[in-house]
């Protein structure tokens, strides 16, 4: 199965909406190999293992703004507002669908999860060194600067270009 459906093609459909990683029901229903329709339906007859952590409906302005995101003409656009499922709704699913085909895309689904936390936390770690250098090296141009000052202080050239001086007297 892995062979069949590359990871990327899982995390490409995973989106970051009111500040969580979720899977619109549109993209889980392809990837299960069902009906948009046919996913809500089930959702809707086991609504009670799914509570608004694990799956919410998109706003009017939500699904616009992902229309004008993903280039979605107007003719092909949403009929109902769509479903966002949260990793944990996406873990919920399994127990709603059962064949073969769903329980093997659950797991690859929760192995993309899995995977970009993965380099989310590796981009944190990075980020922080990062800074972390930044700041010795902010410190240490200072320092830097003031050397290089003092040295042309030794040196008796001016750390700061004189001003021209004014000539007193009148002039002819």
């Amino acid at each position: 199965m892995d062979k069949l459906i590359p990871v990327e093609r899982i995390e490409n459909r995973i989106l970051l909406i009111r500040g969580q990683k979720v899977m619109l029901d549109k993209d889980l229903a392809d990837l299960y190999g069902v009906q948009t329709s046919r996913l809500n339906e089930a959702v809707k007859r086991n609504i009670k293992r799914f509570p608004d952590d694990f799956m919410f409906q998109l706003t009017d302005k939500e699904a616009k703004n992902l229309m004008s995101q993903f280039a979605i003409s107007s003719w092909g656009g949403y009929r109902k507002l769509p479903y966002a499922f949260t990793e944990q709704g996406i873990a919920m699913l399994s127990s709603v669908l059962s064949s073969d085909h769903a329980i093997e895309m659950n797991i690859l689904i929760m192995r993309a999860f899995v995977k970009l936390r993965r380099i989310l936390t590796t981009h944190k770690g990075l980020a922080q060194k990062i800074e972390e250098l930044e700041k010795k090296y902010s410190k240490h141009e200072i320092e830097i600067s003031i050397v290089f000052k003092l040295l042309k202080q030794l040196m008796g050239t001016p750390s700061t270009p004189e001003k021209p001086k004014k000539r007193i007297g009148f002039i002819v």
